[in-house]
């Protein structure tokens, strides 16, 4: 660090360059935080239930362990453009609002949410299934659902705006972070895109071309017009929405060439229509943040990592550690390519109970982060339990370098949050000092003590006479 700090003052290290590889270390650093909590202010069962259910008390958590976000589940998580307003989907439909710089008094590291939409006539009648902010506005986010609704919400009120019926569950939704226009592209138990235009409050097309129910969907965020969407037929198709048949063409896995056309980005030459990019159902989708690779995921439990100018298979290998078994969005994050060294980005990956990070063009993996708590969700109506496994649903990136927040089966909110060296002897040197205080009231109380038994020896040993 001060040779960092040496270089940057000397004007040998530029400071673009100096705030890359600062950020670049966060980045690297990120570890659970589990002293950071969301409590949703839902009430656990009594122990008294408990008790009569013929449970053995001493077995129980304890009151401080029961604290969840969303009793029933976490279903997804979205943060606005200004990194500060976070809101989660339950699986019980509720919608919570969480100011991220708001913590609640008496405690620095509980989250009590600022806003709650609870299950009405107007809200989602079934579990929330994608949540999203308007890219260039935090006044408003969006939310499907099981229900087949879109629904817009004002964010300061909580109040519903739009409502959108699809007639299909609505796995995922997405909107373009960089285009002027406003259409949302759904992916539904139907075979085609639905696009639905916010303006005019109407589906206006569709783009046809898978076999089957789509699970994930991503807007290009260096093209305004370009789409990409996987479903259960195993196929990762690109699309054009200017276009009128929409379809750019298919990706696929053998294929490690790519289609380089009559200008070198691929434009001007005849789009690939066949192939696979997975042997099983595409349920993950995302972008680099320049818009150069496109990221897809799949139940056959592999990663592929495409280049966005040709369609070609980039042939980045992530081992066999990869798990993916769930028929449902999976979340996938890259890091900025402004908190990476160029060529370096690192994948966050949701594997069931734990969080990898991978190098993204190479696949080494760099961590293995497991999520703290039992590996079994443990929330039901009655009790506060249920027997389902825990996993990872929803992963948002905040800031630069400022780390990640989770959605979990389980009904909790996690953070994952930047820890270096310097933070480890900040926190030893407070635990140390805490410990001190705690030894010197210790040595005050055994003092007091003291005195008060030598003053009960010396009154005992007094002989005391009636006349």
């Amino acid at each position: 660090m001060n040779q960092l700090l040496f270089d940057r003052s000397t004007g040998n290290l530029s400071p673009q360059a100096f705030a890359r590889i600062q950020t670049s270390t966060l980045v690297r650093a990120i570890q659970p935080g589990p002293r950071l909590r969301f409590n949703g202010g839902e009430k656990a069962a009594s122990l008294e239930d408990d008790s009569e259910d013929g449970r053995d008390s001493e077995a129980k958590p304890s009151p401080d362990t029961r604290i969840w976000a969303h009793q029933a589940g976490v279903n997804a998580l979205a943060l606005d453009i200004e990194s500060r307003v976070l809101i989660s989907g339950g699986a019980d439909s509720s919608i919570k609002a969480w100011d991220l710089e708001e913590l609640t008094l008496g405690s620095k590291y509980t989250f009590r949410p600022t806003g709650v939409v609870p299950r009405t006539a107007s809200a989602h009648k079934f579990g929330i299934t994608h949540l999203s902010f308007y890219p260039f506005d935090s006044a408003a986010f969006l939310s499907s659902s099981y229900d087949h609704h879109l629904k817009l919400y004002a964010t300061e009120t909580l109040a519903v705006n739009a409502d959108f019926d699809l007639s299909s569950i609505i796995y995922t939704h997405a909107l373009s972070p960089i285009a002027s226009h406003v259409l949302v592209a759904c992916a539904t138990q139907h075979p085609a895109v639905r696009l639905v235009d916010l303006r005019t409050g109407s589906s206006i097309h569709s783009l046809a071309g898978h076999n089957g129910a789509l699970l994930s969907l991503a807007w290009s965020p260096a093209l305004e017009h370009v789409l990409a969407s996987g479903g259960i037929d195993g196929t990762a198709r690109l699309w054009d929405i200017r276009k009128s048949s929409g379809a750019l063409g298919v990706l696929n896995m053998e294929d490690s060439t790519g289609i380089t056309g009559t200008d070198g980005m691929g434009r001007g030459a005849r789009a690939r229509g066949g192939g696979k990019a997975h042997s099983a159902a595409v349920n993950g989708i995302t972008w680099t943040d320049d818009g150069s690779y496109l990221i897809t995921a799949g139940l056959d439990e592999r990663i592929r990592v495409w280049d966005a100018a040709t369609g070609a298979n980039t042939l980045a290998s992530f081992g066999p550690t990869i798990k993916n078994g769930h028929l449902s969005n999976l979340p996938l994050i890259v890091s900025p390519s402004l908190a990476s060294s160029p060529g370096k980005e690192i994948l966050f990956y949701p594997n069931e109970k734990e969080l990898l990070m991978f190098e993204l063009h190479e696949g080494k993996l760099l961590k293995r982060l497991k999520v703290p708590g039992p590996t079994m969700a443990a929330v039901s109506s009655r009790t506060g339990e249920r027997n389902i496994k825990n996993r990872i649903t929803g992963l948002v990136w905040r800031g630069q370098a400022d780390g990640i927040f989770s959605a979990h089966t389980d009904g909790q909110i996690r953070a994952w949050l930047p820890r270096t060296v310097e933070d480890d002897l900040l926190d030893k040197e407070e635990e140390d000092s805490l410990k001190r205080q705690d030894d010197d009231q210790d040595e005050s109380v055994k003092r007091k003590r003291q005195v008060l038994d030598d003053v009960f020896r010396d009154l005992t040993r007094q002989k005391i006479t009636f006349g």
